[in-house]
């Protein structure tokens, strides 16, 4: 299960990935927002990260205006590694190397085409399980 979140900044978005989604028939849990109307980022990547954090979801899709905001927020919440990502390879290699859970993007800078190619990649990419990136997830963690 993929949860998604956005706010309003990152709503328009977050349709055309939901519309990907269900051509994919890749099943997903949304946690907002329902509109354009301003709100906060906070609360969805909140949301998000609690749905990982629980187990109740796998991966997530978060989106605000640039990506930075509820990236960093996601990130600030235990267990949860987070990648702001604006192309491809970077959507790739925080899969192969990281074993990020959650890619965030920016609604104002990434267009919907290149949105679903990363998240295309990041859904289908597996971690590579190699001991130095495992080695090096258990430092980033320690500092929890």
């Amino acid at each position: 299960m993929i949860a998604l979140g956005c706010d309003h900044g990152g709503y328009e978005l977050m349709q055309e990935v939901k519309a990907f989604l269900d051509k994919k028939g890749w099943e997903y849990k949304d946690f907002g927002t329902d509109s354009t109307a301003s709100t906060d980022y906070p609360i969805y990547a909140k949301r998000v990260g609690k749905a990982i954090q629980s187990g109740e979801c796998e991966k997530g899709i978060l989106i605000c205006g640039t990506g930075i905001g509820i990236s960093i927020t996601a990130n600030k919440m235990k267990g949860i590694r987070c990648a702001l990502c604006h192309d491809v390879f970077s959507a790739e290699a925080t899969r192969l190397h990281n074993d990020t859970q959650i890619v965030a993007m920016g609604g104002r800078v990434v267009g919907a085409g290149l949105a679903l190619k990363i998240v295309e990649t990041f859904l289908t990419t597996p971690f590579s399980n190699d001991e130095r990136h495992i080695r090096r997830i258990n430092q980033m963690e320690s500092e929890e």
